[in-house]
């Protein structure tokens, strides 16, 4: 795969005798956005700085832009940039005194520094507030100005470490379209998200991590079908009646609603196979209020692969 441009294989680190990671592959496309999804504790952000070049795997191999995150760790901090789950910016100092100190740790000429502070300043739609002391931000206006400062150096590819953590939907959908964006523009981005609707948007490839190992990878359809095309949402009309639905569905059920009385279960979706299980239903004298249909979701996948029944 010649377009690979972020590669681990077998990645491994612990901490004491925890293992977080037991031996992670991944592969990510150059100009792609490629999402790390996992539970508290799967691994996603050792991942990430692993191949940021943060801390050192205890076995396996990264290569990032081509350069071994190991051996070559400098040259692979020239190539990527890294955002963590909080703004890392000055707030005494204004928007565009953020943009030019970076700019002047980073050696950048004077006239190429103010020129690239001004385009970020207008791409990140900071133009306005340039002036105003970060201080007095929005929680979305600090997270667009932490990204532009981790662009400065116009990275080959960009961690973000739970880019939208804190921020209300409004922000939420602002920072997914500077995401795609950058990809839009060559960029190659590897996030982690604890927020399931925001890798099935944003994510040409995702992979599941749990137990500190990828159990599953591919697009959001991709992994959405390993569940049946359609689910059926039974409503039990009593505590019994759900009882006994849970056992008849245990190990098999993808959701399970101790209070909303529910349990979700895979179907081909066709009239005659929702017959058979309502009609099997109720020889067992299991009784259903009423029935809902709805395709599968990525959280139903995630919860499906992670084990996490609900």
């Amino acid at each position: 795969m010649t377009d690979v441009i972020v590669r681990a294989t077998g990645l491994r680190k612990s901490y004491g005798k925890t293992e977080v990671l037991a031996g992670v592959d991944l592969a990510v496309r150059r100009g792609s956005i490629f999402a790390l999804l996992g539970p508290n504790g799967a691994g996603k952000t050792t991942t990430v700085r692993i191949l940021s070049t943060l801390i050192d795997a205890d076995g396996g191999t990264a290569e990032v832009a081509g350069h071994d995150v190991r051996t070559e760790p400098a040259k692979v901090r020239t190539r990527i940039s890294l955002t963590g789950q909080y703004a890392a910016v000055d707030e005494l100092l204004t928007g565009e005194e953020n943009l030019l100190m970076m700019g002047r740790l980073l050696h950048l000429p004077r006239a190429p520094r103010k020129a690239r502070t001004g385009e970020l300043l207008e791409r990140f739609d900071l133009v306005d507030a340039a002036k105003r002391p970060v201080k007095t931000y929005s929680g979305g206006m600090r997270r667009r100005l932490d990204l532009a400062v981790s662009l400065l150096a116009s990275p080959e590819v960009i961690f973000l470490d739970e880019p939208t953590t804190g921020l209300d939907p409004r922000s939420r959908q602002d920072m997914w379209q500077v995401v795609r964006d950058l990809a839009r523009t060559g960029s190659t981005v590897l996030l982690t998200t604890q927020y399931l609707e925001e890798a099935d948007q944003l994510a040409d490839q995702i992979a599941v991590l749990d137990n500190g190992r990828v159990i599953a990878e591919g697009t959001a359809d991709q992994l959405k079908s390993t569940l049946a095309g359609e689910q059926v949402e039974l409503h039990l009309a009593d505590a019994g009646s759900y009882d006994e639905a849970t056992r008849l569905f245990n190990g098999t059920a993808l959701h399970k609603d101790p209070e909303r009385r529910s349990v979700s279960v895979a179907t081909g979706g066709s009239a005659a196979e929702v017959r058979l299980l309502l009609n099997d239903l109720a020889d067992r004298a299991i009784a259903v209020e009423r029935i809902t249909l709805r395709r599968p979701t990525l959280d139903d996948a995630f919860l499906s692969l992670t084990g996490n029944k609900r």
